[in-house]
Formats: C-alpha cells, sequence, structure tokens
C-alpha cells in the first residue's frame, strides 16, 4: 500500500524544520531533485513528523519519498501523477545572497492535483464538478508527468550557476525576498498567479530587478491563497466567485477577462492568448516544430552564429506557447500593443504555429525581452524551454539571458537597435528616428529597440547635420532641422525642405540647446545662433566634433576618436575645454534624445544606451 504524505509547507529556511503529515509511519528519503544526491535517510517514526533541515543544506529543490520508490515514468497529461508518497518541497536561503532567484511552480502543480476527480481539482476548466478550491493539506501536487521544470533546474546544476530557490507562494507579499535577488528565473509551466504575487513581481522589475520567464502559459488564471496560503481559491467564472462583487480586481478568472481586466502581457510580454497548444495525443508535435531568428544581432543571440532566418531550438516549443501580436514592417516583426503588450518589447524569434488549430489551438509563439521602469523582462513563451538544454542555441541563449540579467546593472552597454547603414546624421522627432544617408536621402523609422529597416522619405542632398527643438521659442516651430555643407539653415516639410536663413559655411553637425541652433564645423569651429535673432555668432571650440547633438540643455560631441564629449552651452565666445563623457563610442554619428544617445556608422549596426 502507498503511504500518503504531504508537507506543511511548500518551502521553508535553511537551519528550520519542515512538517509532514503521513497516513502511517515509514521509512524516508529526502534527495536534491536537481542531481538525485542523497541528503537524508531515516525513519518518520510518528504520523505528524518534523525533518530538521541543516543550515548547511544548499537552497534548491527537494523531493521526500515514503516507503519504497514507485514507478513514474514520464508521461502525457492525465497519465500517471506524482506518486502520493512523493512529497516537493524547496529550502530557501535563510540570508538570501545569490544574484539569481528561481522559483518553483507549487500553485500549477495542485491546481493538476487529482485532475478530473469531482469535487479534486480545479481541473477540467469547463468540468461543471471541478472544484472552485483546493488545500495543499493533501497528497499529491507534485510534477506533473512531463516533469516541464526539471530540465533546466537540472541544467542550472550542472552548470555550477549560484542560485536560490523559492516556492511560487512565496512570492506573495514576496518584494522583499525579491528585492535581495538580482534575477527571478520563472520555469516552465507557471500558469496560476495570486494578486499579490503579480504585484510584487511587476514592482520588482519597475524597481530594477529583472526576470526571465523560461515558461509558457504564464500568469493565465489569478487565484487567491486563503487560510494562512493552505488553500487555493479559482472558480474560474465570476458568477459564482464572490468576490467579483466585493474587489473585482481580485476575481479567479483569467487575468485578461472581465473584471480583472489585466492583460498578463503587461508582466510577461506575452499571452496564451495568441499562442498555441497541442494536448494529449497530439502533444508529440511540438517536438518537430522550431523558432525562426528575427534578430540575430541582439545581445540574446550573441555567440549562436545564428543569422536573420534560420532555425532553432527543435522540441522546445510546446505543449503550450504564448505570444504577443505584432505586424510585419519591411518584414521585420513589431508589437502593436493592442494586446497590452509593453512598447518596449523587441521580437527576437517567432514560431508560427497557426497549423496546430488541427490538434488543439493555433497560434503563435514569440521569443522577446522588453523593460519596464528600470528592469528588463525575457520571455521565452513556452513551457518546454528547459528540456531543449541539449540544443547549443538553446544553451547559449539560456546562459546569455541568466548571465546578463544577474549581473550589477551596467548603463554602459550599447545594444543593437537595426542592421548597418551608412549614416552622416541622426535626430529624433516624436517617436520617429530621421537620419541622412551617405548618399543623400532623408531616412525614417521607429525609435525604439527593434530592428525595423529604414523607410526613404525624401532627398536631403547636402544636410549634413540634423536637430530636433525640444520647445517652441522666439517663433521657430517644433519640427526637423537641418544644415548644410555649403551654409545653409532648412526645415523639413514633407515632401521636401524649407530654407530657415544661412549659416555658418562647411557644417558638420547641428544641435538645439537653450533654444539655440548650435553648429560644428569641419574647421573645429563651434557656432551659436539663438531663437528668433538671425544672426550667428562664434562660440569656441567644436571640441574636434565630427557630429553634434544636444539633450536637456547640453551639448554633445563626437569626436574622431570616438569619444562622446559634453559640456554646458557657453554663453558667447568660450574656448573653455569639453569634457569626455563615453569611450568607445561605436559610430561616426549620434544623436541624443530622452535620456538615449544612438548612434550610427558605416558598415555599424545602429546602437543605442544610456547617457
Amino acid at each position: 500500500m502507498t503511504v500518503r504524505a504531504y508537507a506543511t509547507s511548500t518551502s521553508c529556511v535553511q537551519g528550520a524544520s519542515l512538517g509532514f503529515v503521513l497516513d502511517r509511519p515509514a521509512p524516508v528519503a529526502v534527495t536534491d531533485a536537481t542531481d538525485d544526491r542523497v541528503v537524508f535517510e531515516g525513519v518518520a517514526s510518528a504520523r505528524r513528523w518534523e525533518l530538521d533541515i541543516p543550515a548547511g543544506w544548499r537552497s534548491s529543490l527537494y523531493r521526500a519519498r515514503f516507503g519504497p520508490e514507485e514507478p513514474w515514468p514520464f508521461g502525457l497529461p492525465g497519465s500517471a501523477p506524482c506518486p502520493d508518497n512523493e512529497v516537493y518541497f524547496v529550502v530557501r536561503q535563510a540570508v538570501p545572497s545569490s544574484p539569481v532567484l528561481v522559483s518553483v511552480p507549487f500553485t500549477t502543480w495542485q491546481a493538476y492535483n487529482r485532475a478530473g476527480e469531482p469535487g479534486q481539482s480545479i481541473y477540467w476548466t469547463e468540468s461543471p464538478t471541478r472544484a472552485a478550491r483546493v488545500t495543499f493539506d493533501r497528497p499529491g501536487g507534485g510534477p506533473p508527468p512531463e516533469r516541464w521544470e526539471e530540465g533546466l533546474m537540472r541544467w542550472l546544476r550542472r552548470g555550477g550557476y549560484d542560485v536560490a530557490y523559492c516556492s511560487n507562494l512565496d512570492l506573495d507579499d514576496g518584494l522583499d525576498l525579491l528585492s535581495r535577488h538580482r534575477l527571478l528565473i520563472v520555469n516552465g509551466h507557471d500558469e496560476y498567479w495570486s494578486l499579490g504575487m503579480r504585484d510584487a513581481v511587476e514592482e520588482f522589475v519597475r524597481r530594477g530587478g529583472n526576470v526571465a520567464f523560461f515558461s509558457g502559459n504564464t500568469c493565465w488564471w489569478q487565484i487567491r491563497l486563503e487560510d494562512g496560503g493552505r488553500t487555493m481559491v479559482c472558480h474560474r467564472d465570476a458568477v459564482t466567485d464572490p468576490m467579483a462583487a466585493a474587489d473585482p480586481r481580485r476575481t479567479t478568472v483569467e487575468w485578461s477577462a472581465a473584471p480583472v481586466n489585466r492583460p498578463e502581457n503587461a508582466l510577461t510580454g506575452v499571452s496564451f492568448r495568441a499562442g498555441a497548444g497541442a494536448w494529449g495525443p497530439h502533444m508529440p508535435r511540438m517536438l518537430e516544430e522550431s523558432y525562426t531568428t528575427r534578430f540575430a544581432a541582439h545581445w540574446v543571440f550573441e555567440g549562436t552564429g545564428l543569422t536573420d532566418g534560420d532555425k532553432f531550438g527543435q522540441g522546445c516549443l510546446g505543449y503550450e506557447t504564448d505570444a504577443a501580436e505584432f505586424e510585419e514592417v519591411g518584414g521585420v516583426p513589431r508589437v502593436t500593443g493592442r494586446d497590452g503588450t509593453p512598447p518596449s518589447f523587441v521580437v527576437l524569434a517567432t514560431a508560427d504555429l497557426r497549423h496546430w488549430s488541427a490538434y488543439g489551438q493555433g497560434g503563435m509563439a514569440t521569443m522577446g525581452v522588453f523593460t519596464s521602469g528600470l528592469g528588463t523582462v525575457f520571455t521565452a513563451a513556452t513551457v518546454n524551454w528547459g528540456n531543449g538544454m541539449r540544443d547549443p542555441v538553446v544553451d547559449r541563449i539560456t546562459r546569455n539571458v541568466i548571465d546578463r540579467l544577474s549581473a550589477a546593472a551596467d548603463g554602459g552597454r550599447w545594444d543593437v537597435i537595426g542592421p548597418p547603414a551608412d549614416l552622416r546624421a541622426l535626430a529624433v522627432l516624436g517617436r520617429t528616428l530621421y537620419a541622412v544617408s551617405a548618399d543623400g536621402m532623408l531616412l525614417a523609422r521607429e525609435l525604439c529597440g527593434q530592428n525595423l529597416p529604414w523607410r526613404p522619405v525624401g532627398p536631403a542632398e547636402g544636410v549634413r547635420g540634423l536637430a530636433v527643438p525640444r520647445e517652441a521659442a522666439g517663433g521657430l516651430a517644433v519640427g526637423l532641422y537641418g544644415v548644410t555643407h555649403d551654409g545653409r539653415l532648412l526645415r523639413h516639410h514633407e515632401p521636401g525642405w524649407r530654407e530657415v536663413g544661412p549659416a555658418p559655411e562647411s557644417a558638420i553637425g547641428l544641435a538645439v540647446a537653450d533654444c539655440t541652433f548650435w553648429v560644428a564645423t569641419s574647421c573645429g569651429e563651434l557656432w551659436r545662433q539663438p531663437f528668433g535673432s538671425g544672426a550667428w555668432e562664434p562660440a569656441g571650440s567644436s571640441g574636434g566634433a565630427v557630429a553634434l547633438g544636444g539633450m536637456n540643455g547640453r551639448l554633445f560631441a563626437l569626436d574622431a576618436e570616438g569619444r562622446l564629449l559634453t559640456r554646458l552651452p557657453p554663453p558667447m565666445r568660450d574656448d573653455s575645454e569639453w569634457e569626455s563623457h563615453v569611450e568607445a563610442v561605436p559610430g561616426s554619428t549620434f544623436t541624443a534624445h530622452a535620456g538615449l544617445v544612438i548612434v550610427a556608422g558605416r558598415g555599424t549596426p545602429l546602437h543605442w544606451r544610456h547617457v
């Protein structure tokens, strides 16, 4: 007869004790579930038994087995579940110190526990006999037969990463825990989130924490935790949930559904609403699918050797995927934001799984990365990512994400945001980035992190510098202005240019700062013209500028050695020194806008970074 057992908590700290409840005494063996190392063997001599956790046990996911091992092969949903004599729990760090925190989805495991048994499980979704509340005080509730989380956890252990573990229930009111780490990893199938969990993680990101979702179907249902976290409530129906009238935002329906109306895209960037699913006997079809690379120059793909259009990760897609709504812009995907995906979301790879409509749910998979506040979020957008780690590309992508997002913040990184183009001037008007090409064409594209192509706007022959006033003053309106090498100040009006007045000859750069036009010349001179004055005055040295820019009342200059210089605008002629601001700028022209420096050069991809 199988011993039936459960733990009184899904986690405990190093040096504490964890209670277990058994239907009868039994031998017990505890192993580290990430490498099968046996850490304890003994006897649970009473039906209520305490396991003392030594302070030296590493933070990890553990398995306590009461009685003999029982067969538990990998399988499909609905096949043999975790045996009732196996109990999984997390040991947390007593003093959080690891840069990476891995969350284990106990809520999803418990939601599937006793699937299909009337009144015992939240499943199946459409069954009228499903339970609206289930307890953690019962056997089962371990990993599903597919072990979606196991692959990544074992890979982390083999790779020697310094990680700490927590139960995802620890994230409910878990901002203090999260704040002790730089990166949260959400792994596998983490479908059930409480309001407290979601609020804590989103605030963690806004404050500068990072999240890597190596997961899919993430944050699909809202739950409530009651009875000290030992009961999980999920009505899946606003009509039967009394909270719909008392506090609608806590109603246990899909996060995107009324009355919650809080799409999970804001947390993850993607959603199962646009994703795909292949279930039951059709699940093996996921092993046939691959991602297509859409932005190979992005840091996530560094060292993979991929180029745009290459396939990778066969078998890691499924059995459920998440996606963001996007449109193709010149052959490049760009999110629409209509589904709640943040506009900063950068599409890295896509998989067209619409043919899965014959097996379950047709849709897409969208791998990407975005920023929220001070933090960065990556999503692999698939449940099975961790079981694809044998693919060297999947391995390298995972390393790139963890290594970058778990490191100390570095605002000095240059990120690629576009393909190489030979450009001589840049400026931003609104959300549009303008450029002048070497062959004298005005080009435009959205200012964003996506690798969008340039589109031609019209001629810009002779224009050597671009600038945009931050506000109207002195009779000059906000717009796109240019300066030519032969001494003309222009303003762009679709489809051409209108001359505003003369400018210093031999101009190689234009900037606006302090309601004043500034021009750098090939002779190393700096000239100024206050708005509305109509006269140019010498203002000292340009600092050897090959390009000029302005932002927030400051002047910036890029010199021939690739250094970005800065200074406050001089009131009159002034030969004081420029100050070095950034070394090794990867380009020969630039613009500064809204806290960003955007650079380009011949044969060099478009880059940006924070000032």
